[in-house]
């Protein structure tokens, strides 16, 4: 979908009062509009036996799916967002709703798991960025937890594990390059050396991708035959650089045979919806049929991070199998069988609660993070971290609307510096703050300002992202009147593709200083069908 700029123009806020908290913003116009879920976002299920997708709107990228009986269970890459590694549960693949998280100490930038059942217990293979490079076991009786203490496995040469069984009853980790190690019986330590078992097959050489990087290998079992699904061309870059190949084997042990129609998912055209699609999983819905989750970026909206996606499969009568859903840009019939749970989650929070992990994480935050946040009696207190949101680790939802905006009243006490972002990652946000004299102005993830501030240490603030162009808002008599703060921006910029690090611009709160900030009635809405 390419985006058109009358939709951002038409989205733009006229006059002195504040934008209406229902969704009025233009949306781009297509042939059916996604559903309504919580606070208005947007969700898969259209109520008449389709759904549109994606499946999990916002950063939800290297999706781990494992079928458990009539339940379902996902997670995903979470990078430097602790608590981690959040379960989510379905009973039908189309609607999907967060547990708890599984991590809860920061062990590095997580990136892409295995999510399995062993046994009858549950295990989790978590490769990190750290120093050093390694991958992590965690495992737990029950999939809600507790969860084990990460037991280090040494293996600090690879990323992306996926755990296999071969028809042997022997235990693998295949790992990123066409390489695997063998597991020990318990699946909490490797019982020999890694070794390479597979050439991944190779697009031509004229196609725009970002490298080869072959990474993501997903081993499932149907019909005699073992499928080893591979992620090629890299994860960013080139819209049409990502993509899925398969290979299959009678084996664990292999020989592994290219399929002939690699690869089997390609965007093949920078016009297409979904950009970069690739990391693929299969799965089987109840009905039996099978399905595809993978990941994609939106077209125009790098800045919602890779977004999970679901696609139909057909089973060939050779024994290999295709994706259906073309460019998933129109509405699919949904998988028969099972029940559908409330999709998603309300980010908007009154805080009665502190919902760690399932809605707020925090970013790249110290072994004593948690203990700077407490809810009582409707308020959560923030204690300050650092001078600024670059070294205050601050709180973050995940939204995935291209419009949204989000408000909440902030009092500060002491020596406090807090306020509303678009974060990024530590080098690239934007956002405004305040402390008792003046705002403190963010963008491009530095300061830019600090024009006086008239309404001391208590103000309500609102932050709108139509479409990336973003205005701030503060309400000095708790959102009754609003005034629109004089400066503007555009962030369409804020993604991968320029900063790196595959991760998403999130909205969240920061506290800086040696105070103490207090918030009180956080509201998301998002705006229009986007």
């Amino acid at each position: 979908m390419r985006i058109d700029r009358r939709h951002l123009l038409a989205g733009a806020v006229a006059g002195a009062g504040a934008p209406a908290l229902a969704g009025s913003a233009a949306r781009p116009s297509r042939e059916v509009p996604w559903a309504k879920g919580f606070d208005d976002q947007r969700k898969p299920d259209l109520g008449d036996g389709r759904f549109l997708n994606p499946l999990l709107a916002g950063d939800h990228p290297d999706p781990a799916i494992l079928k458990d009986g009539a339940d379902y269970y996902m997670t995903f890459s979470s990078f430097d967002s602790y608590p981690g590694l959040t379960i989510w549960h379905s009973r039908d693949l189309v609607n999907w709703q967060p547990r708890r998280s599984a991590l809860t100490r920061n062990i590095g930038s997580v990136w892409a798991v295995s999510l399995e059942k062993h046994g009858g217990r549950y295990f989790l293979y978590v490769p990190v960025k750290a120093s050093p490079n390694t991958i992590y076991v965690l495992w737990a009786d029950h999939i809600d937890g507790p969860w084990s203490d990460p037991i280090d496995l040494g293996l600090h040469a690879h990323i992306d594990p996926c755990h296999a069984v071969g028809e042997d009853g022997s235990r693998w980790l295949f790992l990123s390059g066409g390489d695997r190690v063998r597991l020990a019986a318990d699946g909490l330590s490797v019982a020999g050396p890694v070794e390479h078992v597979y050439d991944p097959w190779r697009y031509p050489e004229d196609w725009d991708v970002e490298s080869f990087s072959p990474e993501g290998p997903k081993i499932v079992r149907r019909g005699g035959w073992f499928y080893m699904i591979t992620a090629v061309g890299g994860t960013a870059g080139p819209p049409t650089g990502h993509m899925v190949i398969v290979a299959r084997s009678r084996s664990i042990h292999g020989p592994w045979e290219n399929d002939p129609g690699n690869p089997v998912v390609r965007t093949r055209d920078e016009k297409e919806r979904w950009w970069c699609r690739g990391h693929a999983s299969l799965v089987e819905a109840p009905d039996g049929s099978w399905w595809s989750v993978y990941h994609g970026y939106e077209n125009g909206f790098w800045t919602l991070g890779r977004q999970a996606l679901l696609d139909p499969v057909r089973w060939t009568a050779d024994g290999w199998f295709r994706m259906t859903g073309g460019d998933l840009s129109a509405p699919i019939a949904k998988p028969r069988g099972g029940s559908a749970v409330p999709h998603g989650q309300p980010l908007s929070d009154r805080f009665e609660a502190l919902v760690l992990g399932r809605k707020w994480n925090f970013f790249r935050p110290g072994p004593d993070e948690a203990a700077r946040a407490r809810v009582a009696g409707g308020v959560l207190e923030l204690a300050g971290r650092g001078s600024a949101p670059h070294d205050s680790s601050p709180l973050l939802v995940t939204a995935g609307d291209q419009a949204y905006q989000f408000e909440c009243t902030l009092e500060l006490e002491r020596d406090a510096t807090a306020g509303l972002l678009l974060f990024y990652d530590d080098r690239l946000y934007c956002g405004l703050g305040f402390d008792a004299q003046r705002f403190v102005t963010h963008q491009y993830g530095a300061e830019r300002g600090r024009p006086p501030n008239p309404h001391g240490r208590r103000l309500r603030m609102r932050v709108v992202n139509r479409r990336h162009i973003v205005s701030f808002w503060t309400s000095g008599d708790e959102g009754r009147t609003w005034r629109r703060f004089d400066r503007g921006m555009e962030v369409s910029g804020y993604h991968h593709n320029v900063r790196g690090g595959f991760l998403m611009l999130r909205p969240g709160l920061y506290c800086a200083g040696a105070g103490t900030a207090r918030f009180l009635d956080f509201r998301f809405q998002a705006l229009g069908d986007g």
